[in-house]
């Protein structure tokens, strides 16, 4: 049997992981491999305690045009065990393939550039960050075909949007700009190099404790919908261990002293 092409590759260095989409021919659109591949990328990221953020991107002319039907359902079987959700996650794998960045422990940037539609939209809405283009092509594509999103972009759209701006982005699929996605709060920043803006953020990230940046992605995505008692015990919970880390040690030592902080791993 001949090895899976690699459709999803991964560089490190100073503690950034970029994570390119890389089937360029096909404007990177979304195979089951790939979706394997984009699950077991940041699963792996995710046991690694030295990494500090997280850069989403897509080789070529585009960003992410959505699932490739045609390659898809040429494996009914393969789509029927995709979308058998797995007890221990809540999540199938169409759904993991977005979530499982949700879950990474660092702040999660995706660079959109070109093509933004379908299932690439909902991988975009489930960085932390959204830095695009402003001629990029976003649209949530599923209804053109009669379906609905079903990859976590529901939840995505509910925390960025009204609801009645997500019901008529679902409804209708229009295709909106970068630009037209930023006025709608769907892109954090616009920028013309959206890799290097990503990569320069990442950057900037990485000189603050890992340890607060883990806590503060895990109390807004734990608590976003939460009652206000179950929010403030998260806030007492996640402070507790904050005041006695070591890296919370490095950066009060670092801002007494005026110099850079040298932390070590993630402790959670």
């Amino acid at each position: 049997m001949s090895a899976r092409p690699s459709l999803v590759s991964c560089q490190i260095e100073d503690g950034i992981a970029h994570v390119r989409l890389i089937r360029p021919d096909k404007l990177n659109a979304l195979t089951l491999d790939t979706l394997d591949q984009l699950v077991s990328t940041a699963r792996r990221l995710r046991r690694d305690k030295r990494l500090r953020a997280v850069v989403l991107s897509g080789e070529g002319d585009a960003f992410c045009a959505g699932l490739d039907f045609a390659t898809v359902m040429q494996d009914p079987k393969g789509v029927v065990r995709g979308f058998m959700p797995r007890p221990w996650r809540g999540t199938n794998t169409f759904q993991e393939a977005c979530w499982a960045w949700r879950r990474l422990p660092v702040p999660v940037i995706a660079a959109v550039h070109g093509h933004c539609l379908g299932g690439g939209l909902q991988i975009a809405l489930a960085a932390d960050f959204r830095i695009a283009t402003p001629d990029s092509t976003w649209s949530v594509l599923e209804g053109k075909w009669g379906i609905i999103p079903d990859m976590t972009g529901v939840r995505s759209l509910a925390e960025l949007v009204g609801i009645d701006t997500a019901k008529r982005l679902t409804m209708t699929a229009e295709m909106f700009s970068g630009k037209e996605a930023a006025d709608l709060g769907l892109v954090t920043q616009l920028d013309a190099d959206p890799v290097a803006a990503a990569l320069g953020f990442a950057h900037q990230l990485a000189q603050k404790s890992p340890d607060q940046l883990a806590a503060t992605k895990r109390i807004f995505n734990r608590t976003w919908h939460a009652s206000p008692r179950a929010t403030f015990a998260r806030e007492r919970w996640e402070q507790a261990f904050l005041l006695v880390a070591r890296n919370t040690k490095a950066t009060q030592k670092a801002v007494v002293s005026r110099t850079a902080p040298v932390f070590g791993p993630r402790q959670r």
